[in-house]
């Protein structure tokens, strides 16, 4: 009995790619891809995969969303396949339910075999990914963010941009700028998309 699995990536050229690795076995058959998070629901409602491969970063609805979503509503086993390998995001992605986290670099085989183990009930994860999780699971020291510090990162984790976040908070996207600097150096990221995946971790502010 065939592994059936939905392609969730929006990279034509990685889709087609995968889908010719996966059309080499005798166990594993693509039943479906989607280019974004909300067609790959709408897909794995439609398909009832056995393994959705979830890419993270794409337009619209993101994987870590997507997975949440196809999770909550019990549609499949959700295994990541991605190019980023930063705590923050491979315990956002586990948190949302993924059942594995394998990174684009990974040989053939080893794609291949991750599709299985998910299917005997097991929980693949590349090293790289798994060295990373555990640096982010170790307890880090408490951050001390000035009040306006914490409002900006809260409207970045919100997805507005800099003039955005000014015109609310009645500052200028300058002002806003230096809260962000100072603030992505106290939390310790380099951009707005792992300081967003941070506060999220934080839980809900007052």
């Amino acid at each position: 009995m065939s592994i059936r699995v939905l392609v969730v990536d929006d990279h034509a050229v990685v889709v087609g790619g995968l889908v010719q690795l996966f059309a080499g076995t005798d166990d594993i058959e693509v039943v479906g891809t989607a280019a974004d998070g909300a067609a790959a629901l709408d897909a794995a409602r439609q398909t009832r995969p056995d393994v959705v491969l979830m890419d993270l970063q794409m337009p619209g609805v993101d994987g870590v969303s997507a997975t949440r979503s196809i999770v909550a509503e019990g549609l499949a086993d959700v295994l990541v396949l991605t190019s980023f390998s930063d705590g923050e995001r491979i315990v956002a992605a586990l948190d949302a339910g993924a059942v594995g986290y394998l990174l684009k670099d990974a040989e053939p085989d080893d794609l291949i075999e991750g599709i299985r183990s998910v299917s005997r009930g097991e929980s693949p994860l590349d090293p790289k990914a798994a060295r990373a999780l555990l640096g982010a699971r170790r307890p880090t020291p408490t951050v001390e963010l000035t009040p306006r510090e914490r409002e900006v990162l809260e409207l970045v984790r919100q997805g507005l941009a800099n003039k955005q976040i000014g015109r609310r908070l009645g500052i200028s996207e300058r002002t806003v700028k230096a809260h962000l600097t100072a603030a992505f150096s106290r939390i310790g990221v380099a951009d707005r998309t792992q300081a967003a995946l941070w506060m999220e971790r934080q839980g809900p502010t007052e």
